[in-house]
């Protein structure tokens, strides 16, 4: 079984930047306690629950809003996907401690809906539905961003301004983020189009629609709710035609599947601990259909070592 390492894989900048900000939170002994998150610092279970560990407090709710009303005292970080600017303001007017660890990336995208808009432009912002990065876009002026996620959604709307822009959510798909900017065009003639995907995303998505090629069988390691690992997963099958499987963990591999397949690639969501990744790089490496003593799926991990300790100072 041959085993190819698709790259790049593993953490984005965004990822570090925002594990090492909730690091050092946890190292400062002043910070106001206890901590809360606003939802998943970055989509991934594993992360969330080493943080769970440490003493972190992840905030669940149908909205930052909803989540933000649990929350009297103490310290509330923002997570990755960055936020509706309204709630940093309520947030601080209710005596919290904010603690921004949104991607520069989104952070960039904000600066230009907010740019547009105050140009008098409507935005459309292609994105995921009920996912919290569009959550944080969208808030910055509800009445002129407008959410799209599929065509049919483009096709629907009805827009009373001649100046009309669209942009998108950092991780969505290349190739379906111009497909609707393609048919959005056709309906808004003049609609100005303004790519936001991050590089992290679309370096990962090329690689994998050429790569792909090469496999007999593409596995994407990421949790479940990463919306750019469930990318990756869909271009191999849509651009590349090579089937793919998406597993967190080794626990949820299935060796007597693979035996199924020569040539296999993995690669991983941008939040993917790589030590996860590695294991089973190195699981599929060694695994022999004749020797049922490599089909052990149990995995050896030592899981606090996908965020560094917090240090006493």
């Amino acid at each position: 079984m041959k085993v190819i390492k698709i790259t790049p894989r593993g953490y984005c900048h965004g990822v570090v930047n925002a594990l090492q900000l909730v690091a050092k939170v946890i190292a400062t002994e002043d910070i106001p306690k206890p901590i809360y998150l606003l939802g998943e610092i970055v989509h991934n279970q594993n992360i969330t629950d080493v943080l769970t560990k440490r003493g972190i407090i992840t905030l669940e709710g149908n909205s930052r809003s909803e989540m933000l009303e649990q929350v009297e005292s103490g310290t509330v970080i923002i997570t990755a996907h960055g936020i509706d600017p309204h709630l940093i303001t309520l947030a601080q007017d209710k005596g919290l401690n904010v603690v921004d660890a949104t991607c520069i990336d989104v952070y960039k995208t904000h600066d230009v809906i907010k740019s547009k808009i105050s140009e008098g432009y409507d935005v459309l912002y292609i994105g995921k539905k009920q996912h919290p990065e569009p959550e944080g876009a969208i808030g910055i002026n509800p009445q002129r961003i407008h959410l799209v996620s599929s065509i049919d959604d483009i096709q629907n709307l009805t827009i009373d301004n001649d100046k009309l822009c669209i942009t998108n959510q950092t991780t969505m798909s290349v190739w379906d983020t111009v497909k609707i900017m393609n048919q959005a065009k056709k309906i808004f003639p003049n609609l100005e189009t303004i790519n936001e995907i991050c590089n992290s995303t679309s370096m990962r998505q090329e690689a994998v629609s050429e790569m792909a090629k090469l496999c007999d069988l593409i596995v994407v390691v990421g949790d479940p709710n990463s919306n750019n690992t469930n990318r990756l997963v869909q271009i191999s099958e849509e651009i590349a035609a090579t089937p793919a499987i998406r597993v967190n963990n080794l626990s949820e591999l299935d060796p007597q599947f693979l035996f199924n397949y020569e040539t296999i690639g993995v690669t991983s969501g941008a939040s993917t601990p790589t030590i996860i990744t590695s294991e089973i790089i190195s699981f599929i490496e060694q695994l022999d259909p004749e020797n049922s003593d490599t089909w052990s799926t149990v995995s050896k991990l030592d899981l606090d070592r996908i965020i560094p300790r917090a240090k006493h100072t």
